[in-house]
């Protein structure tokens, strides 16, 4: 009987420690894809994504897959830096995937650098034991 109540406590436990434990993880893939960008392993920022990933950038077209991410983000490379994400609200959506909305700042490359800063949403995708970004969709504040 002892075991029970043990095991029914921890049950109730899971969903609040799981939900905080996925923010957590998910703001320490936001650091690493950050980290990446920011050094210019645009390979490892590709890695974050699904093969079938999804982008949706402002005024631009989607783009589609795994590799043609890695070339858009190449090229973003080269305009933008000091990217900064921040995980505002995780929402599990099931046991694989989790919505993701947060904040970002980035600065413009060039004489008349700028800050930049808008918002974001993301649907994270559990791939085997990894969280993979499967959409990936941002607008600035301005």
């Amino acid at each position: 009987m002892r075991v029970y109540a043990l095991l029914a406590a921890a049950c109730l436990c899971l969903p609040v420690s799981a939900k905080a434990q996925d923010k957590a993880t998910i703001q320490n893939l936001n650091d690493q894809f950050t980290s990446a960008f920011n050094t210019g392993d645009i390979a490892a920022v590709a890695a974050h994504y699904t093969d079938d990933a999804a982008v949706l950038p402002p005024g631009a077209e989607m783009v589609m897959g795994r590799n043609a991410i890695l070339t858009f983000w190449k090229s973003a490379a080269e305009q933008i830096g000091d990217i900064k994400l921040t995980a505002v609200d995780v929402k599990p959506l099931g046991s694989n995937a989790a919505r993701e909305i947060g904040t970002f700042s980035l600065r413009t490359k060039g004489s008349q650098s700028q800050e930049i800063t808008g918002k974001y949403v993301v649907v994270w995708e559990k791939v085997g034991a990894d969280w993979k970004l499967a959409t990936d969709i941002w607008n600035t504040n301005k």
